[in-house]
């Protein structure tokens, strides 16, 4: 065998020493992805006000830079891992330790669904601009190519929650930080993609102005019992939302110093001049009419305060031993969270339904959360069954 070989295949001393050469890689590599996911999401975050504040614009803008620069942090990270372990495979002819062969590339669980997830991303970009040249400049979030995108990201980040526990041992604080911090990347990307259910409560009110918690009570508690079952601690749903809340007051910073230096000027009245009823029409419409009342703009700290009900509520029930209760009474505060609070603001509250629709809209909430809950027990039963060989150190 060659030196190269050799050194490839970490021969020159015993396996021992191969595999802490692996973690070491996959560590390295899985706080990249988190730094990286990070970054990808500032970005979005902060194109998200571009938008709003200065309407459609070429595709060079710096938020656009920001969040493709961490998709390509993402993309090398998760198939570099993947193209050393099967070049390892290749020369060695058997996979490295923890591993496994798809698709031609051999690599752990963690790293498979990494890879995958920004590929759907990735592949994402293309199909964007098509749709753009066949139906035009649009900046709805739910377009079938932003959906895509999301999607990738979202399992990306799965991926990483995987990779931590590969990475590192049962109950190390490195391994929990780290899982901490891939699954409120997991909440605040199925957090965006419920973003444009307020325009649906702007728009049409009725059952209509409950779209945000029934589709919450569908979707984030995918994140929140999975967090639980992954650390083992009852208490991580509240650090995700802590997080969670952190991480989005930085790229509120990141975006509102971004626009001091940067001073771009804006074209979004010309825009919506054009078609006032364009989701940026809409959304700058909700952000005026908050603004014009004292204390009406949603996100204040008291908002952020009942932010944490429906969370202190999953918990107190125990996901871990009674997920369908938990789900059940997390959609419970969740509902009671928008109708207290978003719903009466100044934009939201003239079409806030009577008692009848909401009590629909509340059955409705309901019947999400049973599924919602099912399906985040059996996700998190699912990664929890990917507990690999115990890592050292």
């Amino acid at each position: 065998m060659s030196a190269i070989q050799s050194a490839l295949l970490g021969r020159s001393t015993d396996s021992t020493t191969t595999r802490s050469e692996s973690l070491g890689l996959y560590r390295v590599a899985l706080w990249v992805l988190l730094g990286a996911n990070l970054l990808a999401g500032w970005g979005v975050q902060w194109d998200i006000q571009w938008h709003v504040q200065i309407g459609r614009d070429s595709f060079w803008i710096p938020p656009h830079v920001m969040t493709y620069g961490g998709v390509t942090l993402i993309v090398l990270a998760s198939f570099g891992v993947l193209a050393r372990d099967t070049l390892r495979h290749l020369l060695a002819r058997r996979a490295p330790e923890g591993t496994e062969r798809v698709l031609g590339l051999t690599g752990t669980p963690g790293f498979h669904l990494a890879a995958s997830g920004i590929a759907l991303t990735v592949l994402a970009a293309p199909i964007d601009d098509l749709w753009h040249r066949l139906f035009g400049i649009d900046v709805t979030l739910w377009s079938p190519p932003h959906l895509l995108g999301l999607l990738g990201v979202t399992i990306n980040t799965v991926g990483c929650a995987l990779i931590a526990r590969e990475a590192y041992p049962a109950k190390s604080w490195p391994r929990y930080i780290a899982l901490v911090l891939a699954l409120a990347s997991f909440y605040g990307s199925l957090s965006v993609g419920l973003r444009p259910a307020s325009r649906l409560a702007y728009l049409y009110g009725g059952p209509w102005f409950y779209a945000f918690p029934i589709l919450g009570a569908l979707f984030l508690p995918l994140a929140l019992i999975a967090a639980v079952h992954l650390t083992g601690r009852r208490s991580t749903p509240v650090v995700l939302l802590i997080v969670a809340i952190a991480v989005g007051t930085i790229g509120a910073n990141i975006a509102r110093i971004g626009f001091e230096i940067i001073q771009p000027v804006s074209v979004v009245q010309e825009e919506i001049a054009k078609d006032p009823t364009s989701p940026i029409a809409v959304t700058h419409a909700i952000a005026q009419k908050n603004r014009s009342t004292p204390g009406g703009v949603p996100g204040g700290s008291l908002t952020r305060l009942f932010s944490f009900v429906p969370v202190l509520l999953l918990i107190a029930v125990d996901p871990r031993r009674r997920p369908l209760p938990a789900a059940l009474l997390y959609a419970v505060g969740l509902f009671g969270f928008w109708a207290l609070t978003i719903g009466r603001t100044p934009a939201f509250y003239p079409m806030m339904p009577g008692l009848a629709t909401t009590f629909v809209a509340f059955a409705i909430t309901m019947l999400m959360a049973l599924i919602g809950g099912t399906a985040a027990h059996r996700l998190a039963e699912s990664l929890a069954r990917f507990e690999p060989a115990p890592a050292k150190g």
